[in-house]
């Protein structure tokens, strides 16, 4: 089983809790409460890899992000985990905490990655805005949006293309998009795919399929495509031209 299917079976099992009380673990008189949370979960559930523990905004809650991008709360005892994105009253109503705090780690994710390691298609004239499109070359709708991408072009959009194919690695899926990537003219390729034209199979050692797919797991991608804006802020599904600049504040 693949690590995004079993994550996403994992989700499910949790979906399905909500609210996790777990039995009482004897808590070292010295151990904080980050330490305590981490090690009753990993008493809980052994198959979870917690990559940290800090206090969230609300009072009494803990943050415990997950490896594959999953984010719980616990209370400060460790005994009760919650599923589910943190919400703050404000003014003006709800603002989704837990996006935010998303938004950050997928700007920082981003800014780990090269420009020469995805497919660029630059923008003519002065560069207005930058977008990161996690694609698949087989999708329906990464084809749709493909068709969208001079229109970016024109309007000052750099678009940049990082690898996500969705049926995984070592599929069919990721042989098309690693060889578009191994390409002599990587532009070229992707957008021969995305006409549904063959290209020659090419998957050279060494490209960055694998970890592009992988980082896209860690950013929250779930689907394709899936639109990362300079802000960190994503933005899924297929859309237009037009909606993509506005989303981006481009007039």
């Amino acid at each position: 089983m693949s690590r995004h299917r079993r994550l996403s079976s994992l989700c499910g099992a949790l979906m399905s809790l909500l609210v996790l009380a777990l039995p009482a673990v004897a808590q070292e008189e010295a151990g904080t409460p980050e330490s305590t949370i981490a090690a009753k979960l990993a008493q809980a559930r052994p198959e979870l890899v917690v990559e940290s523990v800090q206090p969230s905004v609300a009072n009494g809650l803990y943050e415990v992000n997950i490896s594959g991008g999953l984010t719980l709360y616990s209370t400060e005892d460790g005994d009760f985990f919650v599923l589910g994105d943190l919400f703050a009253v404000e003014i003006d109503g709800l603002v989704n905490v837990s996006e935010q705090q998303r938004d950050v780690v997928r700007k920082e994710l981003l800014a780990e990655v090269s420009p020469e390691d995805m497919i660029v298609f630059s923008a003519e004239g002065e560069r207005r805005g930058v977008v990161t499109v996690f694609t698949d070359v087989d999708c329906f709708y990464c084809q749709k949006l493909h068709q969208e991408v001079p229109t970016l072009n024109k309007l000052g959009v750099e678009v940049r293309y990082m690898a996500y194919p969705r049926a995984g690695l070592g599929s069919e899926s990721f042989r098309k998009i690693a060889s578009a990537w191994c390409a002599e003219n990587p532009q070229q390729a992707i957008t021969a795919l995305k006409n549904r034209e063959d290209i020659p199979e090419n998957v050279c050692p060494g490209n960055p399929v694998a970890d592009q797919f992988m980082l896209g797991q860690k950013a929250g991608v779930n689907g394709t495509p899936a639109l990362v804006l300079e802000s960190g802020r994503l933005l899924p599904g297929y859309m237009t031209a037009d909606v993509i600049t506005q989303r981006m504040g481009i007039n």
